[in-house]
Formats: structure tokens, C-alpha cells, sequence
């Protein structure tokens, strides 16, 4: 099946399976990242592989479905390895399309569990969601979030958990919204795998921090 009628399917599928998730974790999330990866992916000379930006456009497409925080059923863990099989997506690039998803989420990061680490293609895909997580637009998505789990904006004497393990990252306890930049997002610059990606998240890093400067000025009534 060709490249091009296999990518329309997974656009379909990200827009039955993400169209319930709250506005942080949609569809124009997954466009986002796709749009980021291919862009990068050119920026790091994979252009000229067209089976190399096959694995990161299917990726990039299918990496958010079965995300754990929206899971609803169990068997949703199964739909992307189940549509690239009906696909006949090569074996070859299933797999590292299946280890792109698997290893890039930031709780993976925490345990060092990140196995596709090595890889051009998955550090695109992952740079590319991390981009989208940072910034003017993860700014927007992280309040986005937290106002779907009825999470506190901020209070002062509730601080940062630090070094966290996977299993306290994932852990449903309260926290607050500005307390995800001291404990993810504000992290994410100096974990980029590409070249593209360092450069790229120069620039959203440091608006985040002017952001939250202007915040706490703000929130003590000093601005």
C-alpha cells in the first residue's frame, strides 16, 4: 500500500481516537508534531530516505494514540501496532515505528528506558513533541491540561517534586499547573537529540521563562 493512502488512514485514526481528549492533546497536536518532524527531519538530511520519512510522518501521526493519561479501554494500547499490521507496513519500519512510540515519552526519559535513543528518526519524532510542549503554543497546552483535571494554577506552598522517578511522574497526585514547567517543560530544552531541535527549542525556552518571570511578578502583585 502506498505511502500517501497509509498516511490518510492514520490521519483518520488520530481524528476518531483524539477528538475526545480535551484541547492540549488533540488532533491539531498531532498535525503540529507532524509538520515539526518532517521540517526537521529535512534540517537533519533525511530528505533524500524516503523510508526514513516514512517512519517519522507514521510516527509523528500515531505517537499520542493510546497515550496513557487518556486511555478509556485497554485494548486502545493495541490500535497503532493493530492498523500498521492491516497496513502491511513493512516489519522493519513497523518496529521502529512502534519503538519511536514506545521509548519517547518523557517518563521514559526519567528511567533512561528510551531504547530507540540511537536513532536519527526517533530523535526527530521526539524533538518534534517536545517542540510542541514548549513555548508560546506549550505554554497554552500546559494550562490547557491542567484545567481539564481541575488543577490549582499556582500556590506558592505547594513546590516542584525533584528528581522524580517515572513512577511519581506518573502518579495522579495533586499538583499544580505552573509547577509542570518546573518539573517537565523547563527540562525539555537540554534534552533534544537533534541539532534542529536544540536550535528550535532556544528560542520557546527562553519565552517560557520570560512567561514565568512575568507570572510570579504578577501573581505578587508586583506587575
Amino acid at each position: 500500500m502506498g505511502r500517501a493512502e497509509t498516511v490518510k488512514k492514520a490521519e483518520n485514526l488520530v481524528e476518531k481516537f483524539m477528538k475526545r481528549n480535551d484541547g492540549s492533546h488533540d488532533a491539531w497536536h498531532v498535525w503540529r508534531v507532524r509538520d515539526l518532524a518532517l521540517s526537521l527531519a529535512r534540517e537533519e538530511g533525511l530528505s533524500s530516505n524516503p523510508d526514513s520519512m516514512e517512519i517519522v510522518e507514521l510516527a509523528a501521526l500515531l505517537h499520542d494514540i493510546g497515550d496513557y493519561k487518556y486511555l478509556r479501554d485497554p485494548s486502545e494500547e493495541k490500535i497503532v501496532e493493530k492498523f500498521l499490521d492491516e497496513e502491511d507496513v513493512e516489519e522493519t519500519k513497523k518496529m521502529k515505528i512502534l519503538g519511536i512510540i514506545k521509548g519517547m515519552g518523557f517518563k521514559e526519559e526519567i528511567t533512561g528506558d528510551a531504547s530507540c535513543g540511537l536513532s536519527p528518526e526517533f530523535g526527530i519524532v521526539q524533538d518534534a513533541d517536545r517542540l510542541d510542549a514548549i513555548g508560546a503554543v506549550g505554554i497554552a497546552r500546559c494550562f490547557t491540561f491542567g484545567g481539564s483535571r481541575n488543577r490549582v494554577l499556582h500556590d506558592p506552598a505547594v513546590l516542584p517534586r525533584l528528581d522524580l522517578s517515572k513512577e511519581q511522574y506518573m502518579k495522579k497526585e495533586e499538583q499544580t499547573t505552573v509547577n509542570h514547567f518546573h518539573e517537565k517543560l523547563l527540562k525539555l530544552k537540554d534534552l533534544m537529540k537533534t541539532k534542529a531541535g536544540k536550535k528550535r527549542a532556544e528560542k520557546r525556552h527562553k519565552f517560557m521563562e520570560e512567561f514565568l518571570k512575568e507570572f510570579y511578578e504578577e501573581w505578587d502583585g508586583q506587575a
